[in-house]
C-alpha cells in the first residue's frame, strides 16, 4: 500500500522537522516508510507493518499540512477515538475578501475566538489557507463544527459562545450519567 498526499511547500519543513525528527517519528508511530519530495510538496506513505496506523499516517501528514503544530497532530496515534476533519471554505467564501472576513471570524480578535472553541470544545483548531480543520472526539467535533456553521452563516459570536457553554455542560452531565 503506498498513499500519495500533496502538502503546501510552507509545510514540508514543518512535516520533516528539526533534524528529521518529526518525519522519524511518524515513521515509528505508523511503521511505515516516508518519501518527502521537498519541491513539490509531494509525501508517499509506503507499506506500513500496521495498515491502521498507516492510515493514521496520512492523517498526521494531512494535520500537519492544514495547519497544526506536530504535537498536535501525534495526538492522533495516542487515542483511537480522536478524528481529523477538514472543513472547506472555498464553498462558502465567495472572493479572497470573503474568505479573509471569514477566518478573521472563527480566529477572532489576537486569537481570542478560536481559543474559546477550544476551551469549550476540548477541540484543537486550526485555520489554515482555505480550511478549517478540527481534532477532536467525534461528539465534540460535531459540536465545534456546529459553531463554526453558526459563525459561518452570520452569527453573532455572542449567541455561538452560550451555545458551546450549553452544549458543554450537556456533554458533562451525560458522561456523569445525569
Amino acid at each position: 500500500m503506498i498513499e500519495h498526499i500533496k502538502i503546501p511547500l510552507d509545510r514540508v519543513a514543518v512535516l520533516v522537522g528539526p533534524e528529521g525528527r518529526t518525519k522519524e517519528l511518524i515513521e515509528e508511530k505508523s511503521t511505515a516508510d516516508i518519501n518527502i519530495d521537498s519541491r513539490s510538496g509531494d509525501v508517499e506513505i509506503m507499506e506500513p507493518k500496521d495498515p491502521i496506523k498507516g492510515l493514521r499516517a496520512k492523517e498526521v501528514v494531512h494535520a500537519i499540512a492544514r495547519g497544526f503544530s506536530p504535537e498536535k497532530a501525534l495526538m492522533l496515534f495516542d487515542d483511537d477515538l480522536l478524528m481529523f476533519e477538514t472543513i472547506d471554505l472555498s464553498e462558502t467564501a465567495r472572493s479572497e475578501k470573503d474568505l479573509a472576513r471569514i477566518k478573521g471570524r472563527i480566529i477572532g480578535r489576537g486569537g481570542k475566538t478560536r481559543e474559546v472553541f477550544e476551551n469549550l470544545t476540548e477541540v484543537r483548531v486550526s485555520v489554515y489557507g482555505k480550511t478549517i480543520s478540527l481534532i477532536g472526539y467525534p461528539e465534540q467535533n460535531a459540536i465545534a463544527r456546529t459553531g463554526i456553521d453558526m459563525l459561518l452563516k452570520g452569527s453573532a459570536h455572542g449567541p455561538v459562545y452560550k451555545f458551546l457553554e450549553k452544549k458543554k455542560s450537556e456533554l458533562k452531565r451525560a458522561k456523569l450519567g445525569f
